[in-house]
């Protein structure tokens, strides 16, 4: 409980650090940066949701994993959210939130975030950060409870969707896939980001991910326009920039 209690609070403290820093004042017109991901049933949540003692242990070795010292070297997440360009006047959503490792960054830089993710517990730990956050962070956050095979999103309510470390959790990936496409506006993006095979000393098992060929395949066959691969901006891991079919104004009958 002690190591558990140390690994929460550092990365409280780091949090904070960041987002005083970043605070925006009145003649700051500047785009700021803050800090934190993961798979997800309800929508919104605000209350908290208690964690089991014996499952404790295990969710902070989760966090501990998450949020590694080392995990910016080589998940480079400035470079990451840049791909995304100005998110000023976006909605994104974090698929697989997690910790909010990506999450937290985007915050200072998004109109809205939406931290998704299917184990409570993270949920939780995302509403107890949110509190910390300054004001003007706060009202632009939300953590949301969804299903393994539902996001959650409203018809269109998202500008840009980032799926970092996750889809090879996901069942039945094209189904979802043309769910959350609903949830996605008109020429909104999806952005993953997901490990090469046999590409040690980081990332899961081989069973859990999944081959850059065989993401590609599922976004077409679920109805998407890949817009951008890159298999070499990361060491370990493949990026995958896909977007939703832009609205079509239907033809005037004569």
């Amino acid at each position: 409980m002690k190591r558990a209690t140390t690994t929460t609070t550092l990365l409280l403290s780091g949090l904070l650090f960041f987002a005083c820093r970043n605070e925006p004042s009145a003649s700051d017109n500047s785009s700021p940066s803050l800090i934190r991901e993961r798979p997800s049933s309800a929508t919104n949540v605000s209350e908290q949701i208690p964690v089991s003692s014996g499952s404790q242990g295990n969710f902070e070795s989760l966090i501990a994993d998450y949020e590694n010292k080392d995990r910016g070297i080589w998940q480079k997440p400035n470079m990451v959210i840049s791909l995304l360009g100005d998110l000023e006047d976006k909605t994104v959503a974090d698929i697989g939130a997690g910790t909010g490792y990506f999450t937290f960054r985007i915050v200072p830089k998004a109109k809205k975030v939406i931290g998704i993710d299917i184990d409570e517990r993270f949920i939780t730990f995302l509403d107890s950060i949110k509190v910390h956050l300054p004001d003007v962070y706060q009202s632009r956050f939300e953590a949301r409870l969804a299903l393994p095979n539902d996001p959650y999103l409203q018809p269109g309510e998202a500008d840009d969707v980032i799926i970092v470390n996750t889809y090879g959790y996901i069942e039945q990936r094209v189904a979802y896939l043309q769910t959350l496409k609903k949830g996605i506006s008109p020429g909104g993006r999806v952005l993953i980001i997901d490990f090469k095979k046999n590409s040690p000393p980081v990332g899961p098992a081989d069973e859990y991910k999944v081959s850059l060929n065989q993401v590609e395949k599922e976004l077409l066959t679920a109805g998407y326009k890949i817009e951008k691969i890159d298999k070499e901006a990361l060491d370990y891991q493949y990026i995958v920039i896909a977007s939703t079919p832009e609205e079509t104004t239907p033809k005037a009958k004569n």
